[in-house]
């Protein structure tokens, strides 16, 4: 019986997460997205490419769970959630973030996309709207102005995924700095 009850609802939570996704698939391209991902292409060479001892102990930490399991709720490299996966970066490097995205979204200065930066992190609303309901933190940016970030993404676990894909360019929301 016990068996029963966790696959009805390992099963309910299987299909809730999958219907949340295809809502977001068929979302319509709004204009302020198409003037963001420009933004995206055009961003200024003002980034020399050097970042903070700090920054760099960041990455180097959110790099080692590259491939951990996406887990809701989740802040330990057994599964992570997006903003446990960013909690618990930066708690590694003695700076508390608070434990959801849009607590997170209130933290640090807002900057705009052509200003980012590796260690900043980007805000989006996989669910349509302006609710932030995503985070992840910037890893790189290409010689082209691809901003890349890592996160916990439901679908793959920890990943590194670019602001320039379809999917992420839409959700995208803002940015913020908080080292």
């Amino acid at each position: 019986m016990k068996q029963f009850v966790f696959s009805i609802g390992a099963a309910a939570l299987l299909v809730s997460c999958g219907s949340s996704h295809a809502v977001t698939v068929k979302r319509e391209l709004p204009t302020r997205n198409s003037v963001r991902y420009s933004h995206t292409k055009e961003l200024d060479s003002r980034f020399s490419g050097s970042v903070s001892r700090t920054i760099s102990h960041v990455l180097k930490d959110a790099e080692k769970y590259l491939g951990s399991p996406y887990k809701y709720g989740g802040n330990t490299s057994s599964g992570f959630d997006c903003s446990g996966f960013t909690a618990k970066v930066f708690a590694e490097n003695d700076y508390q973030l608070p434990r959801r995205s849009s607590d997170q979204a209130q933290v640090g200065d807002l900057i705009d996309v052509r200003n980012i930066k590796p260690g900043d992190l980007l805000f989006f609303s996989t669910s349509g709207g302006s609710r932030v309901s995503h985070v992840g933190i910037v890893h790189d940016i290409g010689r082209d102005g691809e901003i890349k970030f890592i996160h916990a993404s439901t679908s793959k676990g920890v990943i590194i995924s670019s602001l320039n894909e379809s999917y992420w360019n839409k959700a995208y929301l803002h940015a913020r700095r908080v080292l």
